[in-house]
């Protein structure tokens, strides 16, 4: 049967319909214990979902739909090494590589090499670090540049920027990703060829911004070293170990991806390797801890008190029962800026898809468009379409709560203060109120007043944590992976291969290449080639 069509998905429907018409406002006021109700933590982090538009008797539908739909049995499915990435007939794993107990594929054990990766890893980020490690000439490395994209890229990245401060001034780490030169050119400013290690991530390690970058990154090394020296400067994260040795580096130096680690789940894994030389191999592993007990809480913590399965339910709920297209993510703190963007490929990646596991149409809306930006900035750009635009936005505000002082105090405020003014609103009549309060007179308050109207019952939750440490990162970014695999699930799609970002990487190649210059293109495209001709001084 169709989700749509099951019971559960009906009663889904039919209680939205009893509740659409009660204010969060009136929510609120009905029930003193709301917060109590609507909410659950992992010890010291707390996600808040009582600014959703929900009543607690919403929790059970949503569970239910969970049953229904057989997470239980896909969380298992996982956790065993079956090979639910159902297209690619691969086992999706990602929880190995952070785990203390054993898994299996196939009967195959695989957590005896996990851990010798993870401690190889830990050997030559920390001898990077102290030095010990040295270029072509003997001098020791002083830049680390990681040259990968998409999941070889976001996540490291992401996690380098928000543990910062746990970083050495002795050595720097950066990321190119984009084909664009501009981004090499920038990562290779002031840099020492005799002192800059290149790390190529890449999975298939025939990715073609990878490769044009770690090419270029060759013939800088090349002019200053020679050709014959440039392999010292270079290490490997690759599943095809194959073609990163006929490139020119050292097998000694290549790590293994497994096949069943998707790119996007990849950063627990050697692809975490310019993080750990980041933040040193003790802060990785304190990373890989923290996503751990996120992963022990996901297979045994009830649906109802489970928070990946809870944020998987409720952005369900937004998504196909409120109407809610997108969903924003709203990290209160600086170094988590590039939060959003990792989320996006995590998320829209992911669950982007309009066929189930089966082939057949899912039937419904699956992923929202993703996207947000650090508080308090975004207070002074989209938040105005959340407050008086005409769309409903799903949001997720992010809160480490720091150490005490003016400023934190002032930023953890502004994340509070947005998500419940979003919730609550302004009426017109508290708008006169307000603005003959301030002294305007009535005929100019009842003329401002309908500009100042918010409409409120935006749904928003709250995660809320002590601090931005390497344990509580791993936490986070387990909670949306698994609030990801959920929600793919009770869709019923497949949330681990990605067959739409493929189609446009062939027309890239192919465009390339110049083999479809003139035959095959559509109109648009045809065209678009004869102007860039001309424009290149190339054309008639």
């Amino acid at each position: 049967m169709g989700l749509t069509r099951t019971k559960a998905w009906q009663a889904l429907a039919q209680h939205r319909d009893q509740i659409a018409g009660r204010h969060m406002r009136e929510l609120f006021a009905a029930d003193p214990q709301r917060f109590d109700r609507l909410s659950a933590r992992l010890d010291d982090f707390l996600v808040d979902f009582s600014k959703q538009h929900i009543v607690p008797e919403t929790i059970p539908l949503l569970t239910q739909l969970a049953h229904r739909r057989n997470l239980a049995a896909g969380i298992a499915r996982m956790a065993s090494g079956e090979r639910i990435n159902s297209t690619e007939r691969r086992a999706v794993l990602h929880m190995a590589l952070r785990a203390q107990r054993d898994y299996s594929v196939d009967g195959v054990p695989v957590s005896d090499g996990v851990r010798a990766t993870r401690m190889r890893v830990a050997e030559v980020a920390e001898s990077i670090r102290r030095g010990d490690f040295a270029g072509a000439t003997g001098r020791r490395i002083r830049r680390v540049i990681n040259l990968g994209i998409g999941g070889s890229d976001l996540g490291p990245r992401m996690a380098t920027r928000a543990l910062g401060r746990y970083a050495g001034e002795a050595l720097s780490v950066a990321y190119v990703a984009n084909i664009d030169p501009t981004e090499l050119a920038d990562a290779l400013r002031g840099a020492d060829p005799h002192e800059t290690l290149f790390i190529v991530s890449s999975k298939t390690f025939t990715t073609q911004e990878t490769l044009a970058n770690a090419r270029a990154a060759r013939a800088w090394l090349a002019a200053a070293l020679g050709p014959e020296q440039t392999g010292r400067h270079f290490f490997a994260v690759s599943n095809n170990l194959v073609a990163a040795q006929e490139f020119g580096i050292d097998p000694a130096r290549c790590f293994e991806l497994p096949e069943w680690v998707g790119g996007r789940y990849s950063m627990w894994s050697a692809i975490g390797l310019p993080l750990a030389c980041a933040i040193g191999a003790a802060h990785f592993h304190d990373l890989l801890d923290g996503a751990r007990e996120m992963d022990d809480h996901f297979l045994s913590a009830p649906f109802e008190r489970n928070l990946p399965v809870l944020l998987a339910l409720l952005g369900i709920w937004n998504t196909n029962f409120l109407g809610a297209g997108s969903a924003a993510v709203l990290p209160y703190s600086h170094a988590l800026a590039e939060l959003p963007a990792y989320l996006q490929q995590l998320d829209m990646e992911s669950n982007g898809k309009s066929v189930t596991r089966d082939g057949t149409a899912v039937g419904c809306a699956t992923a929202p468009i993703l996207w947000g930006g650090p508080g308090t900035v975004g207070q002074h750009a989209y938040h105005q379409l959340l407050y008086q635009g005409t769309r409903k936005v799903a949001i997720d505000f992010v809160v480490p709560v720091g150490d005490a002082g003016p400023e934190q105090e002032a930023l953890v405020a502004n994340a509070l203060a947005q998500s419940a003014a979003l919730m609550l609103g302004k009426t017109e009549d508290e708008a006169r109120q307000d603005l003959l309060g301030r002294g305007v007179d009535a005929q100019e308050a009842a003329r401002l007043a309908p500009h100042m109207v918010c409409a409120g019952n935006q749904p928003s939750s709250t995660l809320l944590f002590p601090s931005l440490t390497p344990r509580q990162l791993g936490r986070l970014i387990a909670l949306y992976e698994h609030k990801v695999f959920a929600q793919g699930w009770i869709w019923g799609i497949n949330s681990f291969d990605q067959y739409g970002v493929e189609l446009g990487k062939q027309m890239a190649r192919a465009l390339g290449s110049g083999a479809t210059r003139n035959a095959g293109l559509d109109g648009s495209t045809a065209a678009l080639m004869r102007e860039i001709d001309t424009l290149r001084g190339r054309g008639a």
